[in-house]
């Protein structure tokens, strides 16, 4: 039997430089070159960011998801929670280290998926950091639910047709290529009968109608594209996977990808306690700083212990992908953790604007892109309401109906089944009274 919470010393010094790193040179990006961490690097920023790219690497934390096949350092999922924990306080440390999504789960399936010729064309120029790509499913008229989409690959010979509309595809603007779900075989069940496509985003057909922001963003800053795949062609070869796979390769990319997210919310709800801490420590009011009045402290106590419970989970879950090695076997605290993602993040982030007052609410702090995380959380890689229905099913599993009409907690029956047991002990009081 084991249980450990320590890290191993030169895993928590290479955690040590990273936290620094980050403070000291990755943050400022943030600063003075926001939303442009998913564009091409241009002759402004390549000078700045491709030498913080190369002391990653040589600090052996670069693409940390990756096993060693892959360029990677095969650290695990427990290591690299404690890693982005650090990363998911700045919006560019993902890039700056080559674990940014959507590309880290579109290079997992493309490595367990692809053909030697499509790992050579679009993942290795995901892992050296090249190029960004899109993960295109959604639809605009299906939300949640798969068994409404409609956009549909036709085979034509030796290539495949795609037609349709896909919204809300992320990064599509400047990737490089899109990962496109499409249904091959609309006489069954989409489950069985979905594909999944590399097409290069230059395809002819491939139209972005329009590119959706996030609220507070301007149209010229949108990175979501509502997409019509008109007549798209794409050769033979750029089927990943097989046929009607579609949906078994999702699952190997969204286990992960929700992982991931929550181990980057511990770095955000972290972030909002450091903040409110600072500030009630900082302001006065009524005769005393604001950490000395009760409700602050309320606040912080509940900040507190949310994030610790949470991190904790989202450890041990990362753990359990460690041991198993399968999605699948851990789908029940996958589902848990992504589902308590949006609200801790809201909370936290909450009581941190609201201490700070009219500065928390305005555009010279941060809460507001910080908040944002919890409605985004709360939808991406599928809505709260289906991971606690997962949660829900798998905790079940684990239970019977009870046998008879009363419940097994009954208590007429336990104190009938009590005497029973304990019977000749009873008989021998009786004997000797």
């Amino acid at each position: 039997m084991a249980w450990d919470f320590s890290t191993e010393p030169d895993f928590q010094e290479k955690l040590d430089w990273a936290r620094q790193f980050v403070a000291d040179k990755v943050e400022p990006l943030d600063i003075l070159y926001a939303r442009r961490e998913f564009h091409p690097l241009d002759d402004e920023l390549r000078p700045i960011v491709d030498p913080m790219k190369q002391e990653v690497r040589d600090h052996d934390l670069w693409a940390a998801h990756l096993g060693p096949e892959l360029g990677g350092k095969g650290y695990g999922q427990v290591k690299l929670a404690l890693l982005n924990e650090i990363l998911g306080v700045s919006s560019w440390a993902p890039i700056v280290f080559g674990t940014q999504a959507p590309d880290t789960g579109n290079a997992e399936i493309i490595a367990h998926y692809g053909t030697e010729e499509q790992k050579e064309k679009y993942l290795q120029p995901l892992l050296n950091g090249e190029v960004f790509s899109c993960y295109s499913m959604t639809e605009p008229q299906a939300g949640s639910d798969p068994q409404q989409f409609t956009t549909l690959a036709v085979r034509d010979g030796d290539e495949w047709v795609i037609n349709g509309w896909k919204f809300f595809s992320s990064n599509a603007r400047t990737s490089a290529f899109l990962i496109v779900m499409a249904i091959t075989d609309p006489d069954v069940s989409i489950y069985k009968g979905a594909s999944m496509f590399l097409v290069p985003t230059d395809t002819p057909g491939v139209n972005m109608t329009r590119q959706v922001g996030l609220a507070g963003e301007s149209e010229e800053e949108g990175m979501h594209a509502l997409i019509h795949y008109e007549d798209v062609r794409v050769p033979a070869e750029s089927l990943l996977g097989g046929e009607g796979q579609a949906f078994a390769i999702a699952q190997t990319r969204l286990g992960g990808g929700r992982v991931h997210h929550a181990m980057r919310t511990v770095a955000a709800c972290q972030r909002a306690l450091d903040l409110l801490c600072e500030r009630v420590l900082s302001r006065e009011t009524q005769g005393s700083v604001l950490a000395q009045k009760q409700f602050i402290q309320g606040d912080i106590a509940d900040s507190y212990a949310e994030l610790a419970q949470f991190r904790l989970l989202v450890l041990y879950t990362a753990w359990e992908i460690d041991q198993y090695k399968d999605y699948r076997r851990t789908r029940k605290n996958i589902a848990a953790i992504k589902a308590l993602t949006p609200k801790v993040v809201h909370d936290a982030v909450w009581r941190s604007m609201h201490a700070h007052g009219a500065l928390g609410v305005s555009n010279e702090m941060p809460f507001g892109s910080m908040w944002m995380m919890a409605p985004i959380m709360s939808v991406v890689d599928g809505p709260t309401e289906v991971h606690k229905v997962t949660v829900a099913r798998e905790v079940l599993k684990g239970y019977q109906p009870a046998p008879g009409l009363w419940p097994t907690a009954h208590l007429p029956a336990k104190r009938e089944e009590a005497r029973q047991k304990l019977a000749r002990h009873l008989e021998h009081i009786v004997g000797n009274s």
